[in-house]
């Protein structure tokens, strides 16, 4: 169980990621694929009834024994508060309005935040965008773990608790890698949170409160659906980079586990990746792929050779423009 992994570095690479180039030559074999980007706007009716739906939990489970307000915080809170941040990342590609209302986007995002709890929207959206555009960028890409995550967790034991305190990590490594100025959006998404969870606690009293931050933790945690967070870029396979998963978790997730075609099409919503990878199946049929998200969390665990370590990095040239 102590034993520590081989790598004690990132993988840094001298390349540029591989998805620009790639969406250049399937749009040049497959134009047809232009007529997908366009907005989802099915996606504003399902983050609605997601918002309705934890309302109606937060209700139900006031007047619960604790036991039973932690269970249903694990089972049922934890899978909307993950979804519900990836209809958020969804959002913030302004899949929702499209790209010509953009603030319809942002408060939108604002709206779909208030059941997770802890303002997460409009930084979100600040940082996903670097990570698009300089992916494994040293000191841009906030989705890089820092070198303490990768010197620290090098054991089984350790790294089985990485990925129980994965949304602390999410929370705190952007103020350790590239701290950015408060926004006005940031601000009034902080504002708007507190206020609703002034508002829960008001009519509903603290189990409501505990449920909703609890359930949000523990899904971004040690929880099934976080296997996405490591299976979308870590480096199982020497030299890839980027990883797509097609099991059935991705109904729950907007399907980001197509994320080689996301990263491809990032303009496209996740409700039709799966057509883009049918369309242009023979460049991503053959590429390493994973149907458990579950397996990846084990295998990440168990594997010596893998860690958060077991990343690209890359030095980025000319000049870097950030939102």
């Amino acid at each position: 169980m102590g034993n520590t992994v081989a790598r004690e570095d990132f993988e840094w690479v001298y390349t540029d990621q591989p998805h620009a180039d790639r969406r250049k030559e399937i749009l040049a074999k497959h134009p047809e694929i232009k007529a997908l980007m366009k907005p989802d706007h099915n996606l504003i009716w399902v983050v609605v009834l997601m918002v309705l739906a934890q309302l109606t939990a937060f209700y139900l489970v006031k007047d619960l024994d604790w036991k039973w307000v932690i269970f249903w915080a694990y089972v049922f809170g934890s899978c909307i508060s993950h979804s519900m941040t990836l209809a958020i990342h969804e959002i913030s590609h302004n899949s929702a309005f499209g790209n010509s209302k953009a603030m319809w986007n942002r408060w939108f995002g604002i709206f779909a935040n208030l059941p997770i709890g802890l303002p997460y929207s409009i930084s979100f959206k600040r940082y996903h965008m670097d990570h698009h555009r300089y992916l494994g960028g040293d000191g841009i890409d906030v989705d890089i773990p820092t070198n303490f995550e990768g010197w620290f967790f090098c054991t089984r034991f350790r790294k089985f608790i990485w990925i129980v305190l994965q949304p602390f990590f999410y929370a705190i490594r952007p103020l350790c890698i590239n701290p950015k100025p408060i926004s006005r959006l940031e601000i009034i998404n902080l504002l708007a949170q507190l206020s609703f969870d002034v508002v829960i606690y008001y009519l509903w009293g603290v189990k409501s409160i505990f449920y909703m931050l609890a359930g949000s933790v523990l899904g971004l945690g040690l929880h099934p659906i976080s296997g996405h967070f490591i299976a979308e870029h870590y480096m199982f396979l020497k030299g890839h980079e980027t990883y797509s998963y097609y099991g059935p978790l991705n109904l729950l997730t907007f399907n980001v586990g197509y994320h080689n075609e996301h990263h491809d099409f990032p303009n496209i919503p996740g409700k039709s990746l799966p057509l883009v990878k049918k369309i242009a199946a023979e460049y991503y049929d053959n590429l390493p792929q994973y149907n458990s998200w579950i397996k990846v969390l084990y295998d990440f665990v168990m594997d010596d050779t893998i860690s958060p370590y077991s990343r690209m990095k890359r030095h980025l040239k000319g000049e870097v423009k950030q939102d």
